[in-house]
């Protein structure tokens, strides 16, 4: 069975940190993830809005687009004012022929607020739940009848991080929700990743495969700084750098018979972790534990 490799550009430029590669040419993103072994690249924001300029990059470089992030403000918007919000990032991932879209809820997010600490993340009120359920399931039923499912991305920081809000997402929207499965994020939010993949196996479909280094996690838990300053620190990094033994993890897919992308996704600071090393690191990582448990690629 074979499954798809990919990476996000984050890697080599942060959007929400310009200063962390922002001189970065997105040619050059694109060249070294090919260079590294990949197969596709998330979009990020140096590509071009153009969606002719950009199916001209990807193809130069043969990559593939998986998909895009996307900050939503469901949550403070209708219905109705975030689909119109999302319309231009849903005409560019469809003309690139993108396999998903992910949705992340950044209203009131903590990201980028190095002030912050992570104890201080939004948080959904007792009587906010039903309503935003409904809200979501509208938004990825739609998504779904226009041929790019939704992907809901549980993020540190925003209203959608522990492994109780997943289960309260994935148990209150329809079929259409799908998850994003993201091990770095699980873990920093203390969610026993392996029993959420078990779990909802059938509602993820896209996954990022980000590394956890142990002991600044701890630091980062202990001494509650802000999420911006755990990730200046260094808690994440490419799957194999990291604490996460990503082994049993593939088994579970590879049972069940998951075909999708994996993407490689670490924000680091590209000036103390070389974007091109350490996409090598990630991919010969992931590479390695697939076809030990009989992936192709």
């Amino acid at each position: 069975m074979k499954i798809k490799i990919g990476i996000a550009p984050i890697a080599w430029s942060n959007d929400d940190m310009p200063e962390l590669g922002g001189d970065t040419p997105i040619e050059i993103c694109l060249y070294e993830a090919k260079k590294a072994g990949f197969s596709g690249i998330e979009l990020g924001g140096k590509f071009p809005r153009n969606p002719g300029i950009t199916n001209y990059l990807l193809d130069k470089f043969q990559l593939k687009m998986p998909g895009g992030w996307y900050g939503s403000k469901l949550r403070e918007k209708s219905i109705e004012e975030e689909w119109l919000a999302m319309q231009d990032q849903i005409s560019l991932l469809k003309i690139v022929d993108a396999s998903v879209f992910v949705f992340a809820d950044v209203s009131s997010s903590i990201q980028g607020k190095p002030s912050i600490s992570l104890s201080k993340r939004p948080k959904l009120k007792d009587n906010e739940w039903k309503e935003y359920f409904i809200k979501v399931s509208e938004i990825s039923k739609r998504l779904t009848d226009i041929g790019l499912p939704m992907s809901y991305h549980a993020h540190m920081g925003t209203i959608i991080q522990s492994e109780k809000d997943i289960d309260k997402l994935l148990d209150n929207t329809n079929d259409e929700t799908f998850l994003l499965y993201d091990t770095g994020h699980i873990l920093f939010a203390k969610g026993d990743y392996e029993k959420i993949l078990k779990k909802y196996i059938n509602r993820i479909n896209h996954i990022h495969c980000k590394d956890i280094r142990k002991n600044i996690l701890e630091i980062s838990l202990l001494k509650d700084i802000s999420f911006t300053n755990a990730f200046l620190e260094g808690v994440f990094t490419v799957p194999g750098d990291g604490c996460i033994n990503y082994k049993p993890l593939f088994e579970i897919l590879y049972n069940n018979q998951y075909s999708k992308w994996l993407v490689v996704e670490a924000e680091q600071d590209p000036k103390k972790a070389n974007p091109l090393e350490y996409a090598q690191i990630g991919y010969n990582y992931l590479t390695k534990v697939l076809s030990e448990v009989g992936y192709k690629y």
